[in-house]
This record gives C-alpha cells, structure tokens and sequence, in this order.
C-alpha cells in the first residue's frame, strides 16, 4: 500500500489509468541493474529514480572527466575525478532520498555479471561496446530478465527490448552477430548531446513500461532516431534461427 506521502509524490501518475496503485507498486517494488552512467545512464537513472523504482545497482568502472559534461547531466563540475557510479547516487539522493541505490566499480563478466542479472527484475544497457553488450545480452537470456538496450553516436540512435521470456522474439545477437565489425564509440566518433537524452529517456521509458505492463513495448522492434532531420523509423526484427543465444538451431 503507498503511504500518504508516496501519494502525493506519484500522484500524476496515478492520474493515469495505465499505471494506477497497481503501477506505481510494481515501480516500488522493482530492483534495476543499469551499466553505463554515461549520457545514456544519465537520463535514465534520473527518470527512474523520479518515477519511484525501489531499487537501482549502477555499474560503471570510469571517473567523471571534464569531457563528460557536455551531455552526462547527471554529473557537476564539483565531481570530476569521482566514480560515475558514486557521482550518480548522490543525485538520485536529491532527487528520491527513498529509492537504494548500490554501486558496483567493476567490470562485471562472467558469474559475478550472471548471478547480478539474476537478482533484479530488469536489465538497462547504456554501456558504449560490443563486447559488453554481447555479455550482458548473453546473461539476460540465460537468467530470463528482460533488456532494455540503447545506442547513440553522432546524430544516430537507436533502442529496442529483449525479452527471453517471450522465446518467439529475437535476442540482441540476432540484430548484432558477435563477429560483426561495428565497434564505434563517441569518444572516437563524436555525439549531439541533446540525442543521449532522447534515447536515454525513450529506454527509461520502456523499462518503466515492462515493470508495470504498460502499453506496447519496443520488442522485437528496432526505434531508429536521426536527430539531424528528427524524425523517427521503427524497424521490425527478426529471430535467426541459427542464432547463437536465443536460435532454435543452437
């Protein structure tokens, strides 16, 4: 039941009928894994946070630098040199002192990344390589925790969810095959800071949406943004059958 104080700070979305009680308890009660408190994890670690999930692990092993500002807004200027990770929780206590957070400094691979996936409902993907977002895909489809991943770079972006238990649609794999050659990051390709919060926002969003099963998803669909021209693409996906992860000729 939500106290009288958490029914004055939700009550715009109680208002909606989409999210109701029902709704907001799901967000309370929810524990999300985020990697990446980049411009990606900025926003989204802020909306959720906002909106009231109970429970946010932040996994990041860089410090705030001064280049960082230009679009990673949950960082000051006051925090350069500090872990993104501790940067990120001590605004999230400004802004919802009730939602825990726990940080974790380390690149997580391997069992310690498997048994973090499947202790929380739902994973967020704001990391900026191939090679984590192939574990991370990886982990989730073996723990059963649905991801919510996003990319940006120049003036491109693009989101979409996976989610492993839903076994007709396809795994990140199938959009991206390990051995594909497309490792680009902003640091080498530059990035329009405004798109980072675009798509940040967008996958804040959708992890808000499967918590409480609200509307439709971004599974098995592929949001494309082009902020040049700002108009926005959704591409249908398919599953490989030969895909590593999730194929059913495995």
């Amino acid at each position: 039941m939500l106290n009288d104080e958490q029914l004055l700070q939700y009550s715009r979305h109680l208002l909606l009928p989409e999210v109701d009680a029902a709704g907001q308890e799901a967000w309370l009660n929810a524990k999300v894994l985020i990697v990446g408190l980049g411009g990606l994890g900025s926003p989204v670690a802020l909306y959720l946070a906002s909106a009231g999930v109970g429970e946010l692990v932040l996994v990041d092993d860089d410090r705030v630098e001064l280049s960082n500002l230009q679009r990673q807004v949950i960082h000051t200027h006051q925090r350069l040199g500090e872990y993104k990770v501790a940067s990120a929780q001590a605004q999230i206590a400004q802004i919802n002192p009730d939602t825990q957070v726990s940080v974790i400094t380390d690149r997580l691979e391997g069992d310690l990344l498997q048994e973090i996936v499947n202790d929380v409902d739902l994973v967020v993907d704001c990391t900026d390589n191939f090679q984590t977002r192939h574990a991370l895909n990886r982990a989730c489809y073996e723990g059963g925790k649905p991801l919510v991943s996003g990319a940006a770079i120049r003036f491109e972006g693009q989101i979409s969810v996976y989610d492993p238990r839903h076994p007709e649609t396809p795994c990140y794999q199938c959009l991206y095959p390990a051995d594909a050659n497309v490792d680009q990051n902003c640091s080498t390709s530059g990035v329009f800071a405004p798109l980072v919060g675009i798509v940040g926002t967008i996958q804040a969003a959708e992890a808000l949406k499967v918590l409480a099963n609200i509307g439709e998803v971004l599974e098995g669909r592929l949001l494309l943004i082009d902020a040049k021209t700002m108009q926005f693409q959704t591409l249908q996906l398919s599953k490989r059958a030969a895909c590593e992860i999730c194929g059913v000729r495995r």
